[in-house]
């Protein structure tokens, strides 16, 4: 749960495409634009700021080399990284490299920031087995938040529990972005695990 500061407070959201949320959401917003209006408007913290700076096709070594430019001179008070959805394209070879640098990203954050690791979401049946090592990935994030004591947003678990069996086409827009329905199902489950409710309907 993310303890809210009675002064103005600083949210970065770091990642890949998926947080930059950007060509499949269609106009619609993503989710960390849901979040921005969560934040901002409903519960009233006008003043807070909330950055977005990821970065469509990055990886976890892509954010740690703009490392500064992406977080540090933000000094957030809540620190978001989602990341994994790139990074397993190079499978489980990768997850050393994926490791390291998803613990170097959380350990260049100052001692008071609150960090939020996510995992990444399901992909659709047919982009599966070009990102077989996917869940590994999502395994990866789980251990490093357990490590870290960093709270976990668990979208793989959130979209499996929601979908079961079934192929997630609902919520994506291709085999491996969500689309408008699937951003606001990420945004609300981030909400909810951070201990903001979730979007009040229009």
């Amino acid at each position: 749960m993310i303890r809210l500061s009675d002064r103005p407070m600083t949210w970065v959201a770091a990642g890949d495409s998926i947080t930059q949320g950007v060509l499949h959401t269609h106009g619609a917003r993503g989710w960390v634009e849901h979040l921005h209006e969560r934040i901002r408007w409903q519960l009233g913290r006008l003043t807070d700021v909330v950055v977005n700076t990821g970065v469509s096709g990055w990886r976890a070594v892509d954010v740690l080399a703009a490392h500064d430019h992406l977080i540090g001179r933000f000094a957030p008070d809540v620190l978001s990284v989602s990341l994994g959805t790139n990074d397993c394209l190079a499978g489980e070879d990768g997850l050393d490299e994926f490791r390291d640098a998803m613990r170097r990203i959380v350990a260049g954050a100052a001692p008071e920031t609150r960090l939020v690791l996510h995992t990444p979401v399901l992909t659709a049946y047919s982009g599966r087995p070009r990102r077989a090592a996917l869940p590994a990935y999502c395994q990866a994030v789980r251990e490093l938040a357990e490590e870290t004591g960093a709270l976990l947003v668990d979208h793989e678990a959130h979209w499996r529990e929601r979908h079961g069996t079934d192929d997630p086409i609902p919520w994506l827009d291709d085999p491996a972005h969500p689309n408008a329905a699937g951003h606001l199902a990420m945004a609300n489950h981030t909400l909810r695990t951070l201990g903001l409710g979730e979007l009040e309907p229009r």
